[in-house]
């Protein structure tokens, strides 16, 4: 599939964002769950957590779109992406072995997570500096 080494994939439960990232460009690739979740609210003396479960279908997708990545970088707001950390390095741990980080990140646009990406795997040019020392 993708010939870039580096992947990065921001999610929450509602999104995954997947970018492959190499030298010349990144390829993205936008998943969304099968079963869209709803907030939940946990009420006194209700039975359950009041979190929705993880959407395994979905885990599974994202699984498969980073089974060629050599190094991955988890990002996202709130427990998603230690949800799939954990069901990589459980239900895929030749996957799971290749997460180098699982960070958080609120909501970025496409072009701060690949240069937050970039900036992670040592990929970022150098910046030029520019004016006279005095």
């Amino acid at each position: 599939m993708s010939t870039h080494f580096h992947a990065v994939i921001w999610l929450d439960h509602s999104e995954a964002k997947l970018f492959h990232i190499g030298l010349t460009g990144a390829d993205e690739l936008t998943l969304h769950p099968h079963l869209q979740t709803k907030h939940l609210h946990h009420k006194a003396n209700a039975i359950g957590s009041g979190h929705a479960a993880p959407d395994k279908h979905f885990l599974e997708e994202i699984a498969s779109a980073l089974n060629d990545a050599g190094e991955i970088l988890i990002i996202g707001p709130a427990g998603a992406k230690t949800e799939l950390a954990k069901h990589l390095r459980e239900k895929h741990p030749a996957i799971g072995k290749r997460i180098v980080a699982v960070e958080a990140a609120d909501h970025p646009s496409d072009r701060q997570i690949v240069a937050y990406a970039k900036q992670h795997f040592k990929m970022a040019p150098p910046r030029v500096v520019t004016g006279t020392a005095g």
